[in-house]
């Protein structure tokens, strides 16, 4: 029995292991495909490392402007208080600028501002 079974497995493995003529161009369209996908996915990663050199050398000169600009950019005019040097006794012109008044304004209106900026200050608020 071992005999007569030996020959049939032959066979059987004989043409499993047998590949057709036309299997061969499907694993090289396979190949092929993937060396195409390899080359895109390549110039791919070029595209976007030498855009981003050109980028970084575009930056250098921008990030100076931007910075010249900022620093023209005083912080005391994005603030509404006085921020400057004091001097040893105040003057009428300093005093306005600490409360954010005109140097002419009347009494009405300093009483006003001092009072505003006493209720921000206050350390009882909130």
């Amino acid at each position: 029995m071992e005999g007569a079974a030996a020959p049939s497995e032959g066979v059987r493995y004989a043409e499993y292991a047998r590949v057709p003529a036309g299997a061969g161009k499907g694993q090289a369209e396979l190949d092929r495909g993937l060396a195409r996908t390899m080359i895109a996915v390549g110039l791919g990663i070029a595209t976007v490392a030498f855009a981003g050199r050109y980028a970084f050398h575009l930056w250098k000169p921008l990030e100076q402007a931007i910075t010249e600009t900022a620093k023209r950019i005083s912080t005391s005019s994005l603030s509404s208080y006085y921020k400057g040097g004091f001097e040893q006794k105040m003057s009428r012109r300093e005093a306005s600028l600490t409360l954010g008044v005109s140097p002419s304004a009347g009494k009405a209106k300093i009483r006003t501002a001092h009072r505003r900026i006493m209720i921000l200050n206050h350390p009882d608020k909130g």
